[in-house]
């Protein structure tokens, strides 16, 4: 593991593989810890010939700011962290790869800076457009609840979440359970999911931005996500000229490991066509 610094912020991060491979980016989704990005997933993507980089966002994990500001942050700033994380790694231009609200974070970075990527891959994510990538009334009120009091609340939210927008039939329950009780051991920090939706909410449409990337780029979408809508998925595909969508039946807003080698697979074949 080690650190890099965005100002005053300061972020950790940790790498897999041989520098010399294809660097690879993990942003994570909406509260969760770069933990989430398991070892084992991301050892396979280093046997498929990455080097891969995962780091906890601003004010989750073991990330800072212990407090977020008062006047909160931006996907900007989400996104000029990524790159702080590529240049203390001595990464000068990585495929990168966002999950949920990381879909959104690495949107922005080919936005704001193109030029520190390779490719991007948007998974299970949106534009901003109000029109596309709703949540199901269910997953919204889940997504909206309070924070948990104790680690066992913790623990059976993430179960019910996972029975609201995970893929049907493919959640290991005990599984997800043993893994919410880790990341809430390793970093409890409600306030910083609370900082991030307010960056989700005041970010506005990318689709104008999105419109002028040139960077070779794929985005994923599960056919069960009742968090984030597939028309998230669709508008983003639609929106970055060239970009290939891929559906993947009965995956929901979630990576159980049953579908953790197709995601490697695509990834691997996605860089492949975008290595220099």
């Amino acid at each position: 593991m080690a650190w890099a610094h965005n100002g005053d912020i300061q972020l950790w991060y940790e790498t897999f593989g041989d520098e010399h491979g294809e660097p690879l980016l993990l942003v994570n989704g909406l509260g969760s810890q770069s933990i989430n990005f398991r070892d084992e997933w991301c050892e396979r993507f280093v046997a498929a010939g990455f080097f891969v980089i995962r780091f906890d966002n601003r004010g989750l994990g073991l990330s800072g700011p212990e407090q977020p500001a008062a006047d909160g942050y931006a996907l900007e700033d989400m996104a000029a962290d990524g790159v702080a994380v590529l240049d203390a790694a001595g990464v000068e231009r990585a495929h990168v790869l966002g999950v949920s609200l990381g879909g959104m974070v690495v949107q922005t970075m080919a936005v704001e800076h193109p030029g520190r990527l390779r490719s991007l891959i948007s998974v299970m994510s949106s534009t901003g457009d109000p029109d596309v990538g709703r949540s199901s009334p269910e997953a919204q009120a889940h997504l909206l609840r309070p924070p948990a009091a104790s680690r066992d609340e913790y623990v059976e939210g993430h179960l019910e979440g996972l029975r609201i927008w995970g893929s049907p039939g493919k959640v290991d329950e005990a599984d997800a359970a043993a893994q919410a009780g880790r990341a809430y051991d390793r970093a409890f920090r409600p306030e910083g999911v609370g900082a991030q939706l307010q960056a989700v909410i005041h970010a506005g449409s990318r689709t104008p931005g999105l419109g002028k990337v040139e960077l070779p780029t794929l985005v994923i979408h599960g056919s069960a996500d009742t968090l984030i809508d597939q028309s998230g998925g669709r508008r983003t595909a639609e929106a970055v000229p060239g970009a290939r969508f891929v559906l993947i039946e009965g995956m929901g807003h979630d990576y159980p490991k049953v579908l953790w080698d197709r995601w490697v697979e695509l990834v691997a074949e996605h860089a492949g066509v975008a290595r220099d």
